[in-house]
């Protein structure tokens, strides 16, 4: 299980190009890139390792002084998908982009392939959209991402007929999503009567465990 970053499946993204000058130039421009590796920092974002393309200066007579270049932990906020756009997309603050940080810095990086190329939706702002699955990060071995009670995944989802918001990534936990896929399954409506499972369950906890030595030692070679 990696530490800190992973290799993803990578994808093809614009960044806003404030994020590359500290916030303090270049609001409204953006940049190509490829988006290749993830970070996952306990109560942060999870953020990107990008690698710019130069592309968007192939219609402008201008250098091409980006392409190549990397840039590590590039937050989530500072990405939309790469399709085309008659308006940039308004930016999503970081609570609704992704409700819950990371929750630590060990993490699996996996695609559900059961749940791909199948359209999802998402619930953003209390609003619903569709929404195109990319992967999902995982957490374990920290008291947050261990509990029952609080662990949450991160999936990984660009935004659909979404409005103004269309084109964000967006890194939503289980109540926040619902994949559909009318060959496999009906897709249900209105709330699921869930509730946050809080217990741990384990072979040894319950006291029957030892009151019966017989049956705990039943191993394939014992006699009776």
């Amino acid at each position: 299980m990696p530490y800190l970053q992973s290799n993803i499946p990578h994808f093809k993204a614009w960044v806003r190009r404030e994020y590359t000058k500290n916030m303090q130039e270049y609001h409204g421009d953006f940049l190509h890139c490829m988006v290749v590796a993830v970070t996952t920092m306990p109560n942060r974002t999870l953020s990107f390792q990008v690698i710019f393309t130069g592309f968007e200066v192939d219609d402008e007579d201008e250098p091409n002084v980006h392409g190549g270049a990397m840039w590590a932990r590039m937050p989530l906020t500072a990405l939309i998908a790469d399709t085309p756009y008659e308006e940039w997309p308004i930016e999503l603050p970081p609570y609704l982009a992704q409700p819950w940080d990371c929750m630590s810095h060990w993490h699996s990086v996996y695609k559900i392939e059961r749940a791909s190329p199948a359209p999802w939706i998402a619930k953003v702002d209390g609003d619903f959209y569709p929404a195109k699955y990319y992967f999902t990060v995982d957490y374990t071995d920290s008291e947050v991402a261990d509990d029952p009670a609080q662990h949450k995944q991160s999936h990984v989802l660009e935004l659909l007929d979404a409005g103004e918001y269309t084109g964000n990534i967006v890194a939503l936990p289980n109540n926040r999503v619902r994949v559909t896929h009318p060959a496999w399954f009906e897709v249900g409506e209105g709330a699921p009567d869930f509730r946050p499972n809080q217990h741990i369950f384990n072979s040894k906890e319950d006291v029957e465990y030892i009151w019966d030595t017989k049956r705990v030692f039943n191993n394939l070679y014992r006699e009776d």
